[in-house]
């Protein structure tokens, strides 16, 4: 069964969270695909992961049409506008609008919304509702200080 973690953003943007959580997603060996309904969002989220540390950056390619199927293969993270996962991901990442409606195939699944944006919670509501049939379901919210805390 697919874990499916919602994660409540009200201290950090997505640019500052996201590569904390591929960076962990990495050391365990895993794959991930970063779904952005946002495409004007993409360039910063792919810019934020070349930059997220001084000393290192986390390999990634922004999915386009015109790349090489081997090499897309084998990108540890890979940022696309749409549901594909032509590297193999065991966890996917839904950010800046992007709703997750089939979470099967994938160890894990997070949503990422923004709890200053009450379209984005609406979309969150939503996706718990529909995503609480058959799933097992936790979700976690940033304290002021940039804690996490699980919350359901």
């Amino acid at each position: 069964m697919t874990e499916i973690l919602f994660y409540h953003l009200e201290q950090k943007p997505v640019e500052a969270v996201l590569p904390v959580l591929l960076e962990k997603t990495l050391e365990r060996g895993w794959r991930a695909m970063v779904q952005c309904a946002n495409p004007g969002k993409i360039h910063a989220l792919d810019e934020a992961l070349w930059t997220f540390r001084p000393e290192s950056f986390l390999p990634h390619m922004v999915l386009s049409d015109q790349m090489d199927l081997d090499e897309l293969a084998e990108m540890p993270v890979l940022i696309a506008d749409n549901d594909e996962n032509p590297n193999s991901a065991q966890i996917r990442f839904f950010v800046e609008g992007a709703v997750p409606e089939n979470p099967e195939g994938y160890e894990r699944v997070v949503f990422m919304f923004n709890g200053h944006d009450p379209d984005a919670v609406t979309r969150a509501r939503q996706a718990w509702k529909t995503l609480n049939q058959g799933h097992e379901l936790t979700y976690w919210q940033q304290e002021p200080n940039g804690r996490w805390v699980k919350k359901a």
